[in-house]
């Protein structure tokens, strides 16, 4: 993917060694400098597409006329809720123990 005019050249390499907190004793610069020439291919290879739509057009839109009002209803009471499980008990639902042996 990479070809001669995408080398990067040394001064960019010795910066991205100091961000990158590498120092040239401890890495390989002619595999490091090959992988950044492939990363840099990768960007030109992106660059060809056309990128002129607006990326948000992918997402659906929210009216805010279109949303719900917030209005407080009536919520369970408790005889109601003891009646969906006979695991409920104090207030609290009895549910199986998830850690343990079993992860």
């Amino acid at each position: 993917m990479s070809t001669q005019n995408e080398k990067i050249d040394e001064q960019t390499l010795e910066a991205l060694l100091y961000l990158s907190r590498l120092s040239p004793e401890s890495t390989n610069l002619d595999v490091l400098r090959k992988q950044v020439d492939e990363v840099v291919g990768y960007f030109d290879l992106l660059s060809n597409y056309d990128d002129s739509e607006n990326p948000y057009d992918a997402y659906p839109t929210t009216v805010a006329e279109k949303l719900r009002e917030d209005d407080v209803v009536k919520g369970l009471e408790i005889p109601d809720v003891k009646k969906v499980s006979t695991e409920f008990m104090d207030g609290y639902f009895r549910v199986p123990k998830v850690l343990g042996e079993g992860c």
